[in-house]
Formats: C-alpha cells, structure tokens, sequence
C-alpha cells in the first residue's frame, strides 16, 4: 500500500510528491516523466508544463486507479496557503494536466474525473531506470483541441491523414493551375482569330 491512500477511511496522508518506486524515469503511453529533474516528455521531446501540474501528475500516477481528492490535491499542492482561490487552482492544474497530456475531459485516457469525489489516473504506468533517448534542445507543441480527442494509438494513423491532406491539397492545386492554364490557352487562341 502506498503512503498517499488509505482504502477504509478515504483521507490521504501526503508527504512528499514521489513514494518509493524503482526507476528515474516513469513511462505511460508516449511520455516519459523524469522524476528527479522534474520534467515531462512526449516521444523524446520535452513538454514545457509548470511545476504545479508536474506534482499533480505524480500524486495521480503513484495513487494510479485510486480515487485523488480534490482536497488532497489543494493541501499538497499549496499547504497552508490561505490566500489563494482553491478550486480555482485545482481546477485550472489539472486542466493544464490534461492539456499537456492531450487528453479530454469527456474521453479520458490518462486523467478521469470521479464526478463530486476527484480524479484518479487510469493509464498503465512503469518506473524505468533508463529514458528513451530524449531530445532536449526541441520542445514538443503543445497538443491541440481536435487531438486532445484522439487516442494515442490512433495518433500515427491521424498523423497519415494530416500528410495526406498535403498531398491532396497538391493534387488539387496542379488541376486547378492545369485548368486555368488550359483556360489561358484557349483566350489566346480565339483572340488570335
């Protein structure tokens, strides 16, 4: 049992952002969290995300398939801070949280939602010692509203069709150019007569 969670009562003891674990590097789906340094990467490109949401992201994956409070995430995300709007800001965190991971509210594939209860992460996580090779001189863009829908294994297949936008674009643009050339053409034909 975790040091975040006890099951009978419900109320969360939390000490520190990480509980024991083995590896440096958490990996779920394309991300790649490195623990120590605080920093998340997709597909070996760094994920610029702030502080806040780097913790709440390793509340929700250490406490994976259990049930986070909202509470929980306000007192160790700002202890005793009594200056600040709490809902707001545990709002706004995990909202960025999604963001950042390209997940959805309503279609969920790393951050649930427990309607009045809080969040619970349902993604298949692992603690590895070495990260994939990372790329740190490039950041990753920050995913867009019609791809946070998209589950990640569909991402490759939506990333064909984007390419194939291109080409279709292409294809079209030469006829168009070959119709108006043609249409050129045939003015200058008949001026001539």
């Amino acid at each position: 049992m975790n040091s975040y969670s006890s099951a009978a009562s419900q109320q969360h003891d939390i000490s520190s952002p990480v509980g024991p674990h083995f590896g440096n590097y958490l990996h779920f789906g394309p991300f790649h969290l490195d623990v120590e340094r605080r920093e998340l990467f997709r597909d070996g490109l760094r994920v610029k995300v702030q502080s806040k949401v780097i913790e709440a992201l390793l509340i929700l994956v250490e406490n994976r398939g259990q049930i986070i409070t909202r509470e929980t995430l306000r007192e160790h995300l700002w202890p005793g801070d009594t200056q600040i709007n709490y809902d707001a800001n545990v709002n706004t965190t995990v909202n960025k949280l999604r963001h950042a991971l390209g997940d959805s509210h309503d279609l969920p594939f790393y951050v649930e939602t427990i309607p009045r209860r809080g969040y619970t992460f349902i993604a298949k996580t692992e603690f590895v010692e070495q990260p994939p090779i990372l790329s740190r001189e490039r950041s990753a863009p920050a995913a867009s509203p019609s791809e946070s829908t998209v589950h990640p294994a569909l991402k490759d297949f939506v990333g064909g069709l984007k390419a194939s936008r291109w080409f279709a674009a292409g294809v079209i643009s030469l006829f168009v150019g070959g119709m108006l050339f043609g249409a050129a053409v045939v003015l200058f034909v008949h001026r001539a007569y």
